[in-house]
């Protein structure tokens, strides 16, 4: 007779099947009533509504919502094809986000499929899906990571004029791929859409594609259409986009740079005096280094003691004398820190000899990077090769509903960051940029808050400013800033978090 161990491995299997063949959203018919109950009682899948689910961790604490956000663009994707087959695809706002990179989990997502029932469909935490009853036309509809999404001219036409006000980054990311008028007026032309032209023309001259919204104009005009074109921005864009940079996702990362900026300037401290005393600063550094080191890891989860950071920053440990334990895990963190704090140190060091800060960030994280998790490699817990670079899979980050660019992405996405920096003249933007924007982006598989953090000091040493700690007991108020930036795009909680503690440190 099986033992109950037994039982729950085969169980797994089944499991592991559906999951080998790509598929996130479980149907109760998937698997055997038996399997089903055993693996919800042991936490490997949670139910999501009645007759569907998701795989979990049992790990996981109740309640949690990292399975939910990891999961939700597949389940989404598994779920409507299988209630409506290939008849849907999502709304033209939803289209436009998933266009330019922008994968947040949404509150209530909007679909199109002429079998819907205009009614909503309850999901995990507070989420939901929308299916409008409309006709949609399989031509004007592509696929993107499973999703049924419009194509961007498509989705750019079938937008309200609210989206350009309400999402004004997305909106201009989208408008700056496009390099040719072709398909938009294509679609145009045989609807009849004069008053969308003359949209169109005004949100394109305002990013600087004089031509494009010419083009627009004049064809429209040669067609026996009256066309008044207005601009449905608010602002006009400070940044002018040439016909060569197509990419959305650096383009989405440029406006969203130049948009944050204004709130910074207005309300982060004014930088002070330049540091004269270089020793002095670096001293100040050794002495604050147990507290950061402290306060760092224990916003990642980890459980250190300062007597146990002493200990590892004394060099009276060897990472292969003691078993690999939790408390193991929590003594290589606190070397590989300790390890990484004086390849920072030296980073401030130049950085205070008035090399440019962004390039000095460009060229020494890696370095940072490889000492974090050097004494795991020497330990034998990660592989050498997970210090070569950047990720080549998906991240998620817990309990948030951003979803980091795809690692394809990260490629392009991260030099321009450093670009970015290098070019940036305000400390005061350095700074909250620098760690948000990298964060953001999530370049690496574990360590980026870490990152974002040393990246942060360095900016605020290149502005005079004093090192900062982020306390773990405002953990929840740190983490809730990140999050108002990356999912609403609102830089000012994370602004306002950041200047009350450089006040408290001048």
């Amino acid at each position: 007779m099986a033992t109950p161990s037994e039982k729950l491995a085969q169980s797994l299997d089944v499991l592991k099947s559906l999951q080998d063949r790509g598929i996130v959203a479980i149907r109760t018919g998937s698997m055997t009533r038996t399997h089903r109950e055993r693996l919800l009682k042991s936490g490997f899948i949670q139910e999501v509504m009645k007759g569907w689910y998701i795989p979990t961790r049992p790990d996981e604490p109740s309640g949690e919502s990292t399975a939910w956000y990891a999961s939700f663009w597949s389940f989404v994707a598994d779920y409507l094809s299988e209630r409506f087959g290939q008849e849907w695809c999502l709304s033209p706002e939803q289209s436009i986000a998933i266009h330019v990179g922008n994968w947040t989990v949404p509150k209530q997502l909007l679909v199109r499929t002429p079998k819907g029932g205009n009614k909503p469909t309850k999901l995990l935490h507070n989420t939901s899906i929308f299916d409008l009853r409309l006709d949609i036309s399989a031509k004007e509809i592509e696929e993107n990571e499973g999703l049924r999404i419009m194509s961007l001219p498509t989705a750019l036409i079938a937008c309200t004029p609210a989206q350009y006000t309400n999402h004004p980054v997305e909106m201009r990311a989208a408008l700056s791929s496009i390099s040719d008028a072709s398909d938009i007026l294509r679609n145009l032309l045989s609807g009849n859409h004069s008053t969308i032209a003359g949209r169109l023309a005004g949100a394109l001259r305002n990013i600087g594609r004089e031509q494009l919204a010419d083009t627009i104009v004049e064809t429209m005009k040669s067609a026996g259409y009256t066309i008044n074109e207005n601009d449905p921005f608010e602002e006009r864009s400070t940044i002018h986009f040439s016909t060569r940079e197509v990419s959305p996702y650096v383009n989405r990362l440029k406006i969203m740079w130049e948009t944050f900026r204004k709130p910074i300037l207005k309300d982060f401290p004014t930088p002070p005096e330049p540091i004269t005393d270089i020793d002095t600063y670096l001293q100040k550094l050794d002495e604050i280094f147990v507290t950061d080191a402290y306060h760092s890891l224990s916003i990642e989860g980890y459980r250190v003691s300062e007597e146990l950071i002493e200990h590892v920053r004394g060099g009276n440990w060897n990472p292969d004398s003691t078993p690999v334990d939790r408390e193991h895990h929590n003594a290589l963190a606190a070397r590989g820190y300790w390890q990484a704090f004086q390849a920072v140190k030296d980073s401030v060091r130049k950085v205070l000899d008035k090399e440019n800060a962004g390039e000095i960030a460009k060229s020494d994280h890696g370095t940072w990077y490889r000492e974090l998790f050097g004494p795991s490699v020497v330990a034998g817990i990660i592989e050498a090769a997970d210090l070569a670079g950047y990720r080549n899979r998906p991240v998620y980050i817990r309990k948030s509903m951003h979803t980091p660019p795809n690692w394809e992405s990260v490629r392009e996405l991260t030099p321009t960051f450093f670009e970015l920096l290098e070019n940036e003249e305000n400390a005061q933007v350095r700074v909250v940029l620098g760690h948000f924007i990298f964060v953001y982006i999530h370049p690496y598989v574990d360590g980026n808050g870490r990152m974002g953090r040393f990246l942060m000091n360095l900016m605020l040493a290149s502005g005079g400013y004093n090192w900062l700690v982020i306390p773990v007991e405002r953990r929840n108020e740190y983490m809730s800033a990140l999050e108002a930036a990356s999912v609403h795009q609102d830089i000012k909680p994370f602004t306002h978090y950041l200047a009350e503690l450089v006040d408290t440190t001048t």
